[in-house]
């Protein structure tokens, strides 16, 4: 698929400073060692999911793949290394070259995933797989925070329609790819116009208190967004007195009135008593949009109420109270000779430590196994051959072959995924109560 298919790809600035100083140190030492070369395997996981979370959910694999792809210094980085004496001049020669050219295989993006899924694999020369670390975790962290939040409140909606709204409650580029992660999740539109541009997720918006107290009445202020916008249109009727405010908006712009949005007080209430207002005035037609700091819990609470439509802003781009997974990006395998290229054996390694710090060894594959009813009950992982009770229900899939990314796709399809992937986990999956991951992990 050309790229061009998949929307605009605004241009993405370099991210080769998006790292660490340890990563080019370690290149250093690694090209003085003369093991820079040495055939490596990275692979990112985490160790256990946020406290009470039963599932994890994959995003970000498109900005990883963007950004790997950027990943490159110009003249003017290699000026302020040089300044900053971060690395010497073998170092800066070599990094003036970089390219990543080995290859990436990961969960795709939508998959749900549990501890120690090995969510990305990234395979090449150890100083050209080492130096991706940080961009790497930095993108998969934050993206599969918000996404896994956005899958929850998606989850606790029921089908109604989410509308992500928190770019004023984080950095501005946060925005975006919190915008990005929350449609992978389960909301359906951003408030965020660069998302809507540079991925093409649905936008949407009206007006805010603001325009209501512009205008010398809420009647003028109505009048002019429905002569605006049109009798499709949504208008916040709680600035002043809620139900004046909704007799009003259906007086100006009739039954025809897209929507009424509810920012404040007992939503519940207000939504039930907006409800019936509206169909004695014969607006039946006309939907309720609640706003006002909501969060899966609060989104569950309204299960009962007429409501239509939920708009959350910092709740979802916070992560919903987890707003990293705590991923890490480990060397787990290496080839046995310090010249040893692509090819060459490979040799388990892992860190060994008290506490909860270790891990395992070796490259890995990964696989769901299902019960008789197509419902997962394990999350199987191991190093050597599949199990032939898995061949097919492998989840890692190739995304970059020698430096090429082979695997970019439609953000559709990953938000479809994640449909499918949430719906093949047990019913439990769905409850809001803390509890243990749905499914437990198995090592063969």
């Amino acid at each position: 698929m050309n790229s061009a298919d998949l929307g605009r790809r605004v241009g993405v600035p370099s991210t080769a400073l998006f790292t660490d100083q340890y990563e080019l140190t370690m290149v250093q030492a690694a090209l003085k060692a003369g093991t820079a070369g040495r055939h490596s395997v990275f692979e990112a996981f985490t160790r256990r999911l946020p406290e009470g979370r039963r599932y994890g959910v994959v995003a970000g694999t498109g900005r990883v793949l963007d950004a790997v792809e950027n990943f490159h210094f110009d003249d003017e980085m290699i000026g302020f290394l040089r300044q900053q004496r971060i690395v010497d001049e073998p170092t800066l020669e070599w990094l003036a070259g970089y390219r990543f050219s080995g290859d990436i295989w990961g969960y795709p993006e939508g998959e749900v995933y549990f501890p120690g899924s090995p969510i990305l694999r990234v395979e090449g020369s150890f100083a050209e797989c080492v130096l991706l670390e940080t961009v790497i975790l930095s993108i998969l962290n934050h993206d599969s925070a918000i996404a896994a939040a956005a899958s929850r409140m998606s989850a606790a909606a029921g089908g109604r329609r989410l509308i992500e709204m928190g770019a004023r409650r984080t950095h501005e580029l946060s925005a975006v790819a919190s915008a990005r992660a929350a449609y992978v999740g389960g909301f359906d539109a951003t408030s965020d116009l660069a998302a809507g541009f540079r991925y093409g997720i649905p936008t949407v918006g009206t007006s805010a208190h603001a325009f209501t107290l512009l205008h010398d009445t809420e009647r003028d202020a109505f009048r002019a967004q429905v002569d605006s916008l049109g009798r499709g249109t949504t208008l916040l009727v709680d600035t002043y007195d809620v139900t004046e405010a909704v007799r009003a908006a259906v007086e100006i712009a009739g039954p025809e009135l897209g929507a009424v949005r509810i920012d404040s007080g007992d939503l519940l209430l207000v939504a039930h008593r907006v409800r019936q207002q509206l169909d004695e005035l014969g607006a039946t037609s006309t939907k309720i949009v609640v706003t006002s700091d909501l969060d899966e819990y609060a989104i569950a609470s309204l299960a009962a109420a007429p409501v239509d439509a939920y708009g959350v802003g910092t709740q979802l781009v916070t992560g919903s109270g987890h707003p990293t997974c705590s991923m890490v990006y480990k060397l787990v395998a290496r080839a046995g000779a310090a010249d040893a290229g692509a090819g060459a054996p490979l040799v388990p390694v892992a860190k060994k430590s008290m506490g909860a710090k270790s891990s395992v060894g070796g490259r890995k594959w990964a696989a769901r196994r299902m019960d008789e009813g197509g419902v997962a009950e394990a999350e199987v992982i191991g190093t050597g051959a599949v199990p032939e009770g898995l061949v097919g229900r492998e989840l890692l899939v190739e995304l970059v072959r020698g430096g090429e990314v082979v695997a970019r796709e439609p953000l559709e399809a990953a938000r479809e995924r994640h449909v499918a992937a949430r719906a093949g986990l047990p019913m439990s999956a769905m409850q809001l109560s803390r509890g243990e991951p749905v499914i437990g992990t198995e090592y063969v």
